[in-house]
């Protein structure tokens, strides 16, 4: 009998597909749990009727065409940072091929953006966890008081595991998320030859039509549909840990198929029984299958948002070491991978509120009202910074994608306006927690502004030093000093006040500048820069990516090799410790000022940022005024 071999590098497409499948395709693939039952339920006037559930049906199937398959897989997936995706790294690209003006506005859309994240990782836990759960009172109505306790306790459950990285237990996402599919596709392929009726809403004729016949309650229903498609900004955020092509894979062969057969299922069931609008999803289902679906969906729905949750740790690093955030404690669950990050605090806050929006919605249905709200306006820029990436380009494939992109923004605005009427409903919390966080980024992005300038003042250039040095020489004494500072030109308030006050040098001094690139990762000899100012004086600068976590010790024993000339294993290091106080009314409004005090006395020890051990630390003081 022949053998049929794959090709070499197969097996490993197959295992990235799959792996994406567990991480990628989490949020999207448990929309159906709540999605068409929110078409109908939340939106008054809308008949339970044949011709309108086909309507409905169509504009998701479209939906679900045009934003994912088209929109994100087709051509923003196109655009990756040295092969890393999301709102802040297509932000960094659109800077790169656009002139210094328009800089400020670029980076506030990408990070009002990055802000409005937040708020959709708060919201996916709670509705995701809720609409799995809420299975057990389809089972039985006795069960109904306790869907809220339980969903409860595996919320906090979720979050109290989350301290051990996701990469024990990731191997298990990716075929739990496949039987979740088969079996979702399964139920409502059942139901389709029962009453295949419901293929003809592939015809978009029903969707114009429905919207021509329900002008007063489409953009409401359009709100409903777009609870479809949420999740599908994870597939370009997500793009640096698997590729383009496993995720594209993904979609097409299995995750778009199953989840097209769910909601026409749904739909034909609908069209059966009215009745079944209370829970169309667990309905599907025969009554032997209830219990162990429950347990599916709920397994579907914590894999949804520990994508979501994890998401947001990658985001709050980015966004520290981009600068709009302060200093955060932040451990790597993985040696393997650096992108495998807990942050505590953003833990335990995502906790409270997530927990504290279930028990004030109640279910999933009632939090359904306030998805989406977000979610649309993340779609909307993600589109805005594809168009002006697309726009600075001159070859005829951007020049195409253009195009289409600007037929799509269409669709994009139409689901903003069509989710504005969400916000008297719930969807005022994540428009409010992403604006919150926006500000709170704004604010430490132009703090750090005033302050670095303060600073600045203070600092000298090399030629003056040096010709100081040259007329006032200081006492050697033995060892190794190592200044740190973000600034990778002159000589550093640090170094200078250390002369100023204790009027010695050491043998060997090191200013050490961390700068962080726009780009994820920086890897070759750009990354190590080792150069010697005058006798004794060096200066090394370190380069990383914004995806990078820094490790000054250890880029040290680097600069080793690249130059340096001595050990630097007993090193000291001589860091600032200033004081900020207000000061006149210039540079920020007061109360950003106070706020931007409050972040920087909570903010995390620069020290513990870089690597370096407390017990090779000694501070210099000073004072600040902003």
């Amino acid at each position: 009998m022949a053998r049929l071999d794959l090709p070499a590098d197969e097996p490993r497409r197959l295992s990235l597909t799959i792996a994406a499948l567990g991480v990628v395709f989490g949020d999207i693939g448990t929309s159906p749990l709540y999605a068409l039952r929110a078409c109908f339920s939340d939106v008054a006037g809308v008949q339970l009727a044949p011709h309108e559930i086909l309507g409905v049906l169509s504009l998701l199937f479209w939906s679900l065409a045009l934003v994912i398959s088209l929109k994100y897989v087709a051509i923003i997936m196109r655009a990756d940072n040295h092969g890393e995706g999301g709102v802040l790294a297509l932000t960094t690209l659109v800077l790169s091929e656009h002139p210094r003006r328009a800089a400020g506005a670029i980076a506030a859309v990408g990070l009002l953006g990055c802000s409005f994240f937040y708020g959709d990782g708060v919201i996916t836990p709670a509705v995701t966890v809720l609409g799995a759960i809420e299975g057990l009172s389809v089972m039985t109505p006795a069960f109904e008081q306790v869907v809220l306790p339980l969903s409860i306790l595996a919320l906090f459950a979720l979050f109290k595991l989350q301290r051990r990285g996701t990469g024990a237990i990731g191997a298990l996402f990716g075929p739990v998320m496949v039987i979740w599919f088969v079996t979702i596709a399964i139920l409502g392929l059942r139901l389709i030859l029962a009453a295949p009726i419901v293929l003809q809403a592939i015809n978009p004729l029903l969707a114009i039509s429905f919207f021509t016949d329900h002008v007063g309650i489409a953009f409401a229903v359009s709100g409903a549909v777009f609870l479809a498609v949420t999740g599908g900004e994870a597939l370009y955020a997500d793009l640096g840990h698997f590729g383009r092509a496993p995720i594209a894979r993904g979609w097409f062969a299995l995750v778009w198929p199953c989840l097209l057969l769910n909601y026409f299922g749904q739909a034909a069931l609908l069209i059966k029984d009215p009745h079944a609008i209370s829970n169309p999803f667990y309905l599907l289902a025969p009554p032997w299958l209830l219990g162990p679906l429950v347990v599916l969906a709920t397994a579907a729905s914590i894999i949804a948002s520990q994508a979501v949750i994890s998401g947001v740790f990658t985001v709050t690093q980015q966004c520290q070491q981009l600068g709009y955030l302060p200093r955060l404690r932040i451990l790597y669950s993985s040696e393997e991978s650096v992108g495998q990050v807990y942050v505590p605090s953003i833990n335990w806050i995502l906790c409270a509120a997530t927990i504290g929006l279930a028990l004030g919605f109640g279910s999933s249905a009632r939090l359904a009202g306030a998805y989406g709200v977000a979610v649309a306006n993340i779609m909307l820029i993600n589109t805005v910074l594809m168009m002006l990436l697309l726009g600075a380009r001159r070859d005829r494939l951007s020049r195409f994608m253009l195009g289409v992109l600007c037929g799509l923004v269409v669709v994009d605005l139409a689901f903003v306006i069509s989710n504005l009427g969400k916000i008297a409903e719930g969807g005022w919390f994540p428009i409010l927690s992403g604006l919150l966080v926006f500000a709170i980024m704004r604010t430490w992005q132009r703090g750090r502004e005033v302050v670095n300038d303060r600073i600045r003042r203070e600092e000298r250039s090399v030629e003056k030093f040096l010709d100081r040095l040259a007329r006032e020489p200081p006492i050697r004494v033995s060892g190794v000093a190592v200044f740190p500072t973000a600034n990778s030109g002159g000589i550093p308030r640090t170094l200078i006040r250390n002369l100023k006050i204790n009027q010695v040098m050491h043998e060997q001094t090191i200013i050490c500048s961390v700068s962080i690139e726009r780009i994820p990762r920086v890897s070759g000899s750009r990354r190590i820069q080792v150069e010697t100012l005058g006798e004794g004086l060096h200066r090394v600068q370190i380069r990383i990516g914004f995806m990078e976590h820094v490790n000054v010790p250890k880029a040290l024993r680097d600069a080793e090799r690249h130059g340096l000339g001595f050990r630097t294993d007993d090193a000291i290091y001589i860091l600032g410790r200033d004081d900020l106080v207000l000061g006149s009314p210039r540079g920020m409004a007061r109360w950003r000022k106070r706020l931007f005090l409050l972040l920087a006395r909570n903010a995390q020890y620069a020290a513990a940022s870089f690597g370096i051990p407390r017990a090779r630390i000694m501070e210099v003081g000073g004072q600040v005024e902003i």
